[in-house]
């Protein structure tokens, strides 16, 4: 049944109605303990939902629903290797990822878990090796330069991790992640680089993944020009995939690559071999503690009662605003400049995971799915798109992400940076009315103008600290409310056939712009006369 036509849908409905323009300003007065009452924490994750637009019947309407569209069911499902990606066949076991040695997970009646091991021991045998010096390039000299090469989830998570982990890496070790095939990215990140003291990872599960492949080349070539060795690609690249035949093809020994599996979707790979990066950034222990920290929100992803279940609270709040206010962007702002990329990350997993107008099914959804999801650091978003958070005709639903205890030692930083995540909430929460302006002094002409409405709903989620350990969790936290929200919604959050036209297309101009040939096939007038300038610039570039 479509979820629209449920009658926990329904009920939800007539409640919105009966909301209608109540203020978060009368909740809070009506309930004296709202903030305590509505704060959730687990494993030292704090998640406070008090100042989103929600009653305690909102929310109870939402888990109702989330319990009749079978929410315990799906999670198990994915949790236990059934192949709920419908369209390609297959599980989605990212969770096996971080599975200790103990559990058995089936795909196809074989345990995985073994199999997972084995790579990561691997990994750390060899991560433990670049960063002991033991590694050496083909002149004898150690690796202090570590470029991951990849695309998508093979970029997105490993980079934003390595950055938000960047304390744990030794100084004299630098990471570096290139992802777009322009030809800028690939330049800039080889600018000022050792070729004897530099190691390429290429992640690239089929090894055909044709930016990717491009920048591995051009690095390829920047290598040889320098180190004259038949051995040097062998000894200054590894590869993440599973397709030896094209990795030997490239150069690179294929003893020296670390597989990974289908079962494992690209947004959801960091725990993998495309981790590597990250493992050598950040030592295998430390690594090793991410996967615990993970591990951790999965287990309380399947146990804990949907009233206390971290993800899916995030997850039906998520549905509501999209539902019931037609909220079609969602924020993320982690007061923490060592999350600077998580957004980023973010919208990889949310967007191509529900972005999404077809169910499982073969439908037409009945509801909207996925927001768009955006953001930036504090305090740096208070000083270029927060005007519109608050005093904007669009009601943007907010995550501010913060870390109780930083890394470092400037308390006078960290308290004006929590002071500001704190008063943000509030004043988005409840504003500034008119007569409270003009009762300040300010001109009754002027008024209007620094009113601020309020009742714009946030959730604040509150980290100890940021380590391997909590950074599992909260990238575990969003994968699982991501799920919540696919499952509720009735798509399929593990299929991406939205990217593949073009993919195709893209090659198939590709080889259009080199052909000697006039011909421009047949392409739309745009698209023919902006090919025909390029190929003219083009000519004249190269004489």
């Amino acid at each position: 049944m479509s979820i629209a036509s449920t009658p926990g849908w329904r009920k939800l409905r007539e409640h919105r109605k009966s909301l209608g323009t109540t203020h978060l300003r009368e909740l809070f007065d009506r309930e004296r303990a709202r903030g305590p009452a509505m704060t959730v924490e687990y494993d030292g994750v704090v998640v406070d939902y008090a100042k989103n637009l929600v009653t305690a019947e909102t929310m109870d309407l939402l888990l109702a629903l989330a319990a009749d569209r079978d929410l315990a069911a799906g999670i198990e499902a994915m949790l236990s290797g059934y192949p709920i990606n419908t369209t390609e066949r297959r599980p989605a076991l990212h969770t096996a990822l971080r599975a200790p040695r103990d559990v058995s997970v089936l795909v196809d009646g074989r345990d995985v878990v073994p199999d997972v091991h084995a790579v990561l021991d691997r990994m750390r045998e060899f991560a433990g090796s670049v960063r002991s010096g033991a590694w050496r390039g083909c002149t004898g000299k150690p690796i202090r330069t570590v470029v991951n090469i990849g695309i998508g989830g093979s970029d997105l998570g490993p980079a934003m991790a390595a950055l938000a982990l960047r304390e744990c890496t030794p100084a004299d070790l630098d990471v570096r992640f290139v992802s777009n095939v322009d030809g800028h990215a690939i330049k800039r990140t080889l600018r000022g680089l050792d070729p004897e003291r530099t190691l390429f990872v290429v992640a690239s599960k089929t090894f055909t993944t044709v930016e990717t492949l491009t920048n591995a080349r051009t690095a390829r070539a920047w290598l040889s020009a320098t180190l004259d060795d038949p051995h040097a690609v062998a000894r200054h690249f590894v590869a993440v995939s599973t397709n030896a035949r094209e990795v030997a093809e490239f150069g690179i020994d294929p003893a020296n690559m670390f597989e990974f599996w289908d079962w494992v979707g690209g947004r959801y790979s960091l725990p993998s071999a495309i981790g590597l990066s990250l493992m050598i950034a950040i030592g295998p222990e430390r690594f090793g503690e991410l996967l615990v920290g993970a591990r951790s929100m999965d287990e309380h992803f399947r146990s804990a009662p949907f009233s206390r279940n971290l993800p899916v609270l995030l997850g039906v709040l998520g549905v509501w605003y999209r539902g019931f206010f037609d909220a079609q962007t969602h924020a993320v702002l982690p007061y923490d400049e060592r999350l600077g990329r998580l957004p980023a990350y973010l919208q990889q997993l949310d967007m191509e995971s529900n972005g999404k107008s077809v169910t499982r099914e073969g439908a037409s959804p009945d509801v909207d799915t996925a927001p768009i999801v955006w953001g930036e650091p504090g305090t740096n978003g208070q000083h270029a798109f927060f005007q519109l958070l608050h005093q904007g005709t669009t009601i943007v639903p907010c995550d501010f992400i913060g870390v109780l205890e930083p890394a470092h030692s400037d308390l006078e930083h960290h308290d004006l940076l929590m002071a500001n995540l704190f008063a943000q909430t509030e004043a988005l929460a409840f504003g500034r009315f008119q007569d409270e302006v003009i009762a300040e002094g300010v001109p009754e002409s002027q008024a209007r103008h620094r009113t601020f409405t309020g009742n714009r709903p946030s959730t604040t989620i509150l980290l100890p600290r940021l380590t391997p350990y909590t950074l599992g969790q909260l990238i575990a936290l969003y994968e699982h409310k991501v799920f919540t929200q696919g499952w509720l919604w009735g798509i399929n959050s593990f299929d991406q056939w939205g990217v593949e036209l073009g993919k195709a297309l893209a090659n198939r101009i590709h080889d259009e712009i080199r052909a000697d040939s006039a011909d421009l096939g047949d392409h739309d007038s745009s698209t023919r006369a902006l090919l025909q300038r390029y190929r003219q610039v083009r000519t004249i570039r190269n004489g």
